[in-house]
């Protein structure tokens, strides 16, 4: 049964994560705004944090620099960031407000335990990553490839890496042709961001990640869905394995 949409309330549609930016049009900085507003909810980005510059924000979310600064400039009216002449904007308030990440809030996904979240991911990314393969155009690679050139310029830098890590993760769930799904693993992805982020402070975590990177982008390349199936579980469990210490305190 298909259901019509032509009769619900365009305000509405527009909260839904499918419809977001497929069907209703939206400038590109209220995208990069909510972007950023999502990496402040979810962790990534913190109060008191300087944020990337201009150039390599734009480059972790390959947008223009235009695009980051009118993002940046919307956020900044709502007080959430802080713009100083003469010194990098800042993180001035995690209050963004309900952001979803793919269907629930970084709240809500962060409510389970890193058990379910881990089996969960094992299941359904594994089927998102294979469809993504199956499924993803040249120009969806060039994006992911510019995702990892990306990455090389912040093999140092855990928020700028992660900042384009989870482009880089969002390219490749869209990438499968199902949006439902897409969101699932999007929510899935956003588990207790800050400990991933702590954790990747570790001697060549980074490097890792990157690494698994380049495998899984190999295996889309080739349209191989099963060898980019086994290349993100391979990512996946690695995750699982490495942020555990930090989610008990003992990192």
């Amino acid at each position: 049964m298909t259901v019509s949409t032509k009769n619900l309330d365009p305000a509405l549609l527009a909260e839904l994560p499918s419809f977001r930016e497929a069907i209703v049009k939206r400038p590109i900085t209220s995208v990069i705004s909510d972007k950023i507003a999502a990496l402040i909810a979810s962790g990534i980005l913190q109060v008191g944090d300087a944020l990337p510059s201009e150039r390599h924000l734009a480059t972790a979310l390959n947008v223009s620099r235009d695009a980051v600064r009118g993002g940046i400039q919307m956020l900044a009216a709502r007080g959430i960031l802080e713009i100083s002449h003469g010194a990098r904007t800042r993180v001035r308030s995690n209050e963004v407000g309900p952001i979803g990440v793919g269907f629930a809030t970084a709240r809500a996904v962060n409510s389970y335990d890193i058990e379910s979240v881990h089996a969960a991911r094992l299941l359904v990314d594994r089927q998102v990553v294979a469809d993504a393969a199956r499924n993803i155009d040249d120009a969806g690679v060039a994006i992911l490839q510019s995702l990892l050139e990306a990455q090389v310029e912040a093999l140092d830098d855990p928020v700028r890496f992660l900042i384009s890590d989870r482009e880089f993760h969002v390219a490749i769930y869209q990438a499968s042709g199902n949006p439902l799904l897409a969101d699932i693993s999007t929510d899935l992805y956003a588990y207790m961001m800050e400990y991933r982020r702590e954790a990747l402070t570790s001697p060549g975590a980074i490097a890792t990640s990157y690494a698994d990177h380049v495998a899984i982008v190999e295996a889309i390349r080739a349209r191989d869905p099963a060898a980019a199936a086994e290349a993100f579980m391979t990512h996946t469990g690695r995750i699982y394995v490495t942020t555990q210490p930090f989610l008990k305190g003992g990192g």
